[in-house]
Order: structure tokens, then sequence, then C-alpha cells
């Protein structure tokens, strides 16, 4: 056999409920550890959001109905606000919006700026998408608006990025890119 068998439904069902009552254990053990033993140091949190984050991700990747710009989209939103929790419970010394965030963004439009050269013929399936992490893009210029960013050239460089892509997508895809958002929000 050259692939290996697929489960059926049940069965993966049954085995995502058991893994997750395992990482729950697991969750719980963690801050009963880190409250008797180091008290003083709070890391069970930090342990139980990779915890969750990993589940989150797991779900949604089996996911029927999601295409790989959508994979795109919600993995920068999900470590994006990891690294910010991180940050924030370690004593948020800023390096998630001066270093994390803008590296995030420019994965994700360099990621997308890949799918819309590679298949921009059937590009229309990204450009949602691709105008919510346009939007996302803007969080670097708004940190340096309001003084939160201490270097601000990863956060321009990831703008910068973000105008290229937005700017390919118009001229690829223009008209399909209106079309789809006057569809989808009705406008």
């Amino acid at each position: 056999m050259l692939y290996p068998q697929k489960l059926n439904r049940k069965k993966g069902d049954l085995l995502i409920k058991i893994f997750i009552g395992i990482s729950i254990i697991l969750a719980i053990i963690l801050v009963l550890i880190n409250h008797f033993v180091t008290p003083d140091v709070q890391w069970a949190g930090l342990a139980n959001a990779g915890i969750i984050y990993i589940w989150i991700t797991v779900i949604y990747a089996i996911s029927r109905n999601s295409n790989i710009a959508t994979h795109v989209l919600f993995q920068a939103i999900a470590i994006s606000v990891l690294t910010f929790y991180i940050d924030y419970k370690t004593g948020f010394r800023g390096w998630s919006i001066n270093i994390s965030i803008p590296i995030i963004i420019m994965i994700a439009n360099i990621t997308m700026l890949i799918l819309t050269i590679v298949s921009y013929k059937r590009y229309i399936r990204y450009a949602i998408c691709q105008l919510v992490i346009c939007l996302l893009s803007l969080l670097p210029l708004f940190f340096i608006y309001e003084h939160l960013v201490v270097n601000k050239t990863l956060s321009y460089i990831a703008t910068g990025i973000c105008f290229v892509n937005f700017l390919l997508t118009i001229c690829l895809s223009a008209k399909e890119v209106k079309d789809a958002v006057s569809r989808n929000f009705h406008i």
C-alpha cells in the first residue's frame, strides 16, 4: 500500500475528542505544576496559549471548505494574536509589534503575492482574503502613528510589500475583484 488508509469520519471525530481531552488534562496539570512549583513565574498560561493555538490550527486545517488563502489569512491572525499575548504576558517589551507582527504581515503578503503570480487566472478565489490581509497590513502604520513602534523599518517594509501586492492584485484582476466584493458585500 502506497498511501495510508484514510480514517472514517466517526473514528476521526473520536480521535480528535480523545486528543482534545488529553490536551485539557495536560493544560490542567501544567497550571497545577506552575501553581505549586513556580507560582511567581506564570509560564503555564504561555504553554496553554500554545496548546490552544495548535488546536485552533488543527481544527481549522481539517475543515473541508477552505482554500489556501483562507489558511494564510487565518494563520496570520492567529500567530499575531499569539505573539502579542506572549509579549504581553512576559512584560510587554514591544517585540511583538516591532518585529513579530510586521514579519508575519510580510510573510502573509509574500505568500499571497506568490499565489497571485502562480494562479492569477483563478485568483478571484483568493481576492477577499487578499483584501483582508491588506487591511491587516495597515496595523504597522497604526502602531507607528500611535508611537508604539521604536524601530519603524520593518513596519514600513511590511506596508510597502502590502502595497506592491495590492497593486499587483489590481493589475491582474481588477474587474474580478470588484465583482467579488460587490457580490460578497452586496454593494
